[in-house]
């Protein structure tokens, strides 16, 4: 059964005039520098007959080839990780744990592995959708918090890796909402701990008082 994704019907700020993020925005080469941009942004997706959308409150940066958190660290390539070459502005989306579909943005030009990984979202539009998707209720802040959580409210999958984030399916919008500098964290990545050194790179970016940030309150305190 198709159902209406009533808060489509609803007003909401700024919602249909936001602007598409162009083409030159992902193809820049500082993977940390996007990761950090894509705060306040917005992550829209129009699947299954549905509009949802939501803020971005929580990224984290992956570098590729030197990156020993990467899936592209030492240039490596498999059938999974391919896309992750392809041209800034394609969606990367793979399977964590045989569970979660994890959505990620890849950045730089073609050729160079970057990716920024979404970790939350505030919803702003359909969240009657993302709640029957999730299972839990429109209101709940848990909605989009959580990497495998964002691609669960969202309608995201694996079948949508190598999309490219300038169509129709999935994109990013700017409304022209900016955080203060004192409003973001830069962080420790989540869940890297095989990385060695680099597990200790501060990679993750968080919005501080957004209730929809994932980790613990330690992994949430960085200075």
């Amino acid at each position: 059964m198709i159902y209406a994704c009533l808060a489509i019907l609803q007003p909401a700020p700024d919602i249909y005039a936001m602007r598409k993020l162009e083409p030159d925005f992902y193809l820049q080469t500082d993977v940390t520098q996007i990761a950090r941009q894509l705060l306040g942004k917005v992550l829209h997706t129009w699947l299954q007959g549905q509009h949802c959308a939501g803020r971005i409150v929580e990224t984290e940066a992956y570098a590729g080839a030197t990156d020993r958190a990467s899936h592209a660290y030492g240039q490596r390539r498999t059938a999974r990780t391919e896309v992750m070459y392809a041209a800034g502005g394609t969606a990367y989306v793979y399977l964590c744990y045989g569970i979660h579909h994890l959505f990620n943005v890849v950045t730089h030009q073609a050729g160079t592995p970057h990716a920024v990984l979404i970790r939350a979202i505030e919803p702003l539009l359909g969240q009657d959708t993302m709640s029957r998707r999730r299972g839990m209720v429109a209101t709940d802040v848990r909605l989009g918090r959580g990497p495998g959580s964002v691609a669960q409210a969202l309608g995201i999958h694996t079948a949508h890796s190598g999309y490219s984030l300038l169509g129709h399916d999935i994109w990013i919008a700017d409304d022209g909402h900016i955080y203060p500098d004192n409003a973001i964290l830069a962080t420790p990545r989540i869940g890297v701990d095989y990385a060695g050194d680099d597990a200790l790179l501060p990679y993750r970016f968080i919005v501080k008082n957004s209730p929809s940030i994932s980790g613990t309150k330690r992994q949430n305190s960085h200075a």
